[in-house]
């Protein structure tokens, strides 16, 4: 059994930003934070008052959390990035609110006094002889993570106990953000039945300006007399807001957030539902009607369709069914079309199935496809425009000494570079042949021969090449063109000049797509340039189809069989700077060197060059930790480590410096993955380096210590190319089988009417109401283990209650 938090994050639009420039406008950009730790930065969006950044995340989180906060920014080349404004929300709102939030939200003031991070550790207890109290005492421990308040990365924390208008303070710890201080304060009890309050506060000291609040926490007198001594770790919160500008003038951000927080239960639990559903996947191969998916075809909500979609998907797929479950979807669809041209637009289940097929089975196969061709449009940043309404001669500049450029010369010289593009991207299609994915080529197969087999007319002949071009162009290539950093493709936004000749081209293959330029043509005649290579990417679109379908007969099939990309692979590669030390050396002044790093099922590799024979390795299950590193050890606050533990139990450290923080947690979530399942993994370590006799970060001076941070192994991104996780999908499955549980039985009864007028088959209707009865017996069964687990935990905690009472 485990508890899996989720986060989904959209980060739609801004409007109405302040303008930051000299220019008259800003650069935004958003940092996401959870408690304070940022995990994501997205694109920025130049020159804009009004963003749009359309990135989402999945973001697993441990369920200790407590805020996601967005704080935006304004990207500065020569100075530092100016701060615009934050939207924070506390996860009891999300909580709320399980359907989730979709909504606009007011950029609020940063305050200092409220950008406040990390625990601190106390023990409260009262002193007295017999039964009434006399004195309160304050021991103040160690704090961890708090935050960074000085220039040099850290902060200067001291703690002031106050009580009944007294305080006391303790000793200043210089420059550490994880201070050890083990000083008790102690506070004679006026009342002892009076209920006050017991205020520990954190601050940074400075020595000229004003001294920095760090955080504080709050304790109820009356509340410790029940169990007269209180010992933990306490999460410091902020002090009270005091926004100095009015609500909504820094503008606002609209953002769809949802928390699901999932008891996956041991696989055992899912194997019945498993098992149903693949058994309905099973009787459409005997020529049985799918019962089973054809009611969760029926019975699902545009809302939550694609995500219905893409838990199937993942189950099937882990299954080995996943060919099985598209057939039936492309029968349940054609069944329901009488129009041709009408075929798979709707967002139907199959048309969101297949989407979602295509982005998990698909994702490597693009990149490959469509790498080289977005990379070359990045690099040449040349003005392209076809529009005559929309060219602009001054940002197409002069074409030769003397001589300022024409409309004419710009769209002709576009037209030219489109072409280019166009051509190079359609050979490269015809090509992929080779290696597309054999899942892939088995779904187009499908589709394909089943559309033909339900319009088999000659007025119908392009059908089927337009049902396979329906998903591959233009729910596929086409979006992943206009937007490649949503595929993964690049790291950061295109430009405004970028994105128009992306924009283009993405035309121009939807057009190829649709096989007729007449019809592209007619909307939009200056369109008419790049017809002959439209023209011929359409020939070239057909024989890649007409390969697809029939590369089993072909020559290629064990070439088809190695080539096949894997989905749900844990490989990540890539170069890294790097420093090795074992047993905590003294890092040199510049410790980092250049490696291809490769993340492989059992192996953390790294070498000079991407092909070198020569290499080093860790074994994953030998990592203990994968935590990042204090800014101020190495002057970046991009670099990771990874604890190891050798044969001769001797523990090895090796630095990961990562260029941007999108990277960093890349691989932080990548490698935390990969090791969940790993025994001896550390509790605590040491964010800081250990230098000159101690370490930097809680100035202790044994190397052995065991460390003044705990270790977060919850905090990872999801990412395409993740493992499948078959429990979790069942579980999500079952909660939306158990949401649409009375409408299944209605929609049930309906067709049964329906079925009794048409046809008086008794046998069917007992079969149909067998699976239904299966079904509602199996999600039952499963509401009753969830019953137990949440029983269990109760009864734990009340436990753990009476514990503290005694």
């Amino acid at each position: 059994m485990a508890k899996r938090s989720t986060l989904f994050i959209r980060i739609v639009e801004g409007k109405n930003l302040p303008i930051k420039d000299i220019t008259g406008s800003s650069d935004p950009y958003c940092i996401v934070r959870i408690d304070n730790e940022a995990i994501i930065r997205t694109a920025t969006i130049w020159k804009t008052l009004s963003p749009f950044w359309g990135e989402e995340y999945n973001v697993h989180v441990p369920p200790s959390f407590h805020t996601v906060s967005l704080h935006v920014m304004d990207e500065d080349s020569l100075s530092r990035d100016d701060v615009i404004g934050k939207v924070s929300i506390r996860k009891e709102a999300l909580t709320a609110k399980p359907q989730g939030l979709d909504c606009w939200m007011n950029l609020t003031e940063i305050d200092p006094d409220e950008e406040v991070q990390g625990e601190i550790h106390l023990q409260i207890s009262l002193l007295g002889d017999g039964k009434v109290p006399r004195r309160l005492r304050c021991r103040v421990l160690e704090a961890r993570d708090l935050a960074k308040k000085d220039r040099n990365g850290a902060s200067d924390p001291f703690v002031r106990v106050r009580y009944n208008g007294k305080s006391q303070e303790s000793v200043v710890v210089k420059k550490s953000c994880y201070p050890r201080w083990n000083e008790s304060f102690e506070f004679e009890l006026d009342d002892p039945l009076a209920d006050s309050l017991l205020t520990v506060e954190v601050w940074d000291w400075d020595l000229v300006s004003k001294n920095d609040f760090l955080g504080k926490v709050l304790f109820s007198i009356n509340r410790l007399q029940l169990a007269q001594q209180e010992e933990g770790w306490f999460h410091l919160g902020p002090d009270e807001p005091k926004h100095s500008q009015d609500e909504g003038t820094l503008g606002s951000l609209r953002l769809q957030l949802r928390l699901r927080d999932e008891t996956v239960l041991p696989s055992s639990h899912y194997k019945p539902l498993t098992e149903l559903l693949s058994q309905s996947v099973g009787t459409h191969l005997n020529g049985n009607w799918p019962d089973l998916i054809m009611l969760i075809d029926e019975t699902t909500t545009s809302e939550n369709r694609q995500e219905v979609a893409n838990n199937l998907v993942k189950l099937f797929l882990g299954q080995g069914l996943i060919k099985e479950f598209l057939d039936m979807l492309f029968k349940l669809e054609l069944e329901k079309t009488t129009e041709p041209n009408t075929l798979f637009r709707s967002n139907s289940l199959a048309s969101k199935s297949m989407e979602s097929f295509l982005k998990v089975a698909g994702m490597q196969y693009l990149h490959r496809l469509l790498g080289p061709t977005i990379n070359r449009i990045f690099e040449d940043k040349k003005y392209v425009e076809l529009d005559p309404n929309k060219v602009e001669l001054k940002e197409a500049g002069c074409a030769g000494l003397h001589r300022v450029q024409t409309e004419a010369d710009v769209i002709q010289q576009s037209s030219a570079l489109l072409q280019s593009y166009l051509s190079e991207l359609m050979a490269a299609l015809l090509q992929s042949a080779l290696y597309c994915p054999l899942l892939l080529c088995q779904a187009f197969q499908q589709l394909y021969r089943q559309v033909q087999a339900r319009f088999p007319e000659p007025e119908y002949r392009k059908v089927k090449f337009i049902a396979v071009t329906s998903f591959l162009c233009l729910r596929f290539i086409s979006p992943a063109i206009m937007s490649p950093k949503l595929f993964h493709l690049r790291e950061k936004h295109a430009d405004a000049r970028t994105s128009r000749t992306l924009l283009l081209l993405a035309k121009a293959v939807q057009t190829v797509g649709n096989l007729d330029t007449l019809v592209c043509c007619s909307k939009e005649p200056w369109m008419v340039p790049l017809q002959p290579a439209i023209q011929q990417g359409i020939s070239q679109l057909k024989d890649f189809i007409t390969r697809l379908v029939f590369c089993q007969e072909s020559e290629d099939l064990d070439l088809q069989t190695r080539m096949s990309l894997r989905c749900g692979s844990m490989e990540k590669e890539g170069f890294l700077f790097l420093h090795k030390t074992k047993d905590k050396c003294i890092p040199m002044t510049s410790p980092f060197k250049k490696y291809y790093v490769t993340l492989s099922k059992d192996l953390l590799s790294y070498s000079r060059a991407q092909h070198s024979k020569k290499s080093s390795f860790i074994s994953l299950p030998k990592i203990r930790a994968v935590e990042k590193v204090e800014e101020k050890c190495f002057g970046s606050a991009n670099v990771m480590q990874i604890i190891s533990s050798e044969d001769s139990g001797q523990q090895e450290t090796l630095y990961l410096d990562c260029k941007s923080v999108n990277e960093l947690n890349q691989w932080l979530s990548a490698l935390r993955k990969a090791c969940s399942h790993n025994a001896n993994t550390m509790s605590c370590y040491h964010p800081g380096i250990y230098k000159a006799e101690r370490w930097s970060c809680c100035h202790q001076k044994e190397k052995t210590d065991p460390g003044c941070d705990k270790t977060r192994h919850g905090v990872t991104l999801q990412e395409w190319y993740d493992p499948l996780d078959p429990d979790l999908e069942a579980q999500l499955i079952y909660r939306h089988l158990s949401s649409v549980q009375s409408p299944m039985r209605d929609k049930y009864y309906e067709l049964i009417k329906q079925e009794e007028g048409d046809d008086a088959d008794s046998q069917k209707g007992e079969k149909k109401a067998d699976v239904l009865t299966s079904l509602f017996r199996i999600l039952q069964d499963l509401r009753d283990a969830h019953a137990a687990v949440e029983a269990k935990e109760r009864l734990k905690y009340r436990n753990v209650f009476l514990e503290l009472q005694t």
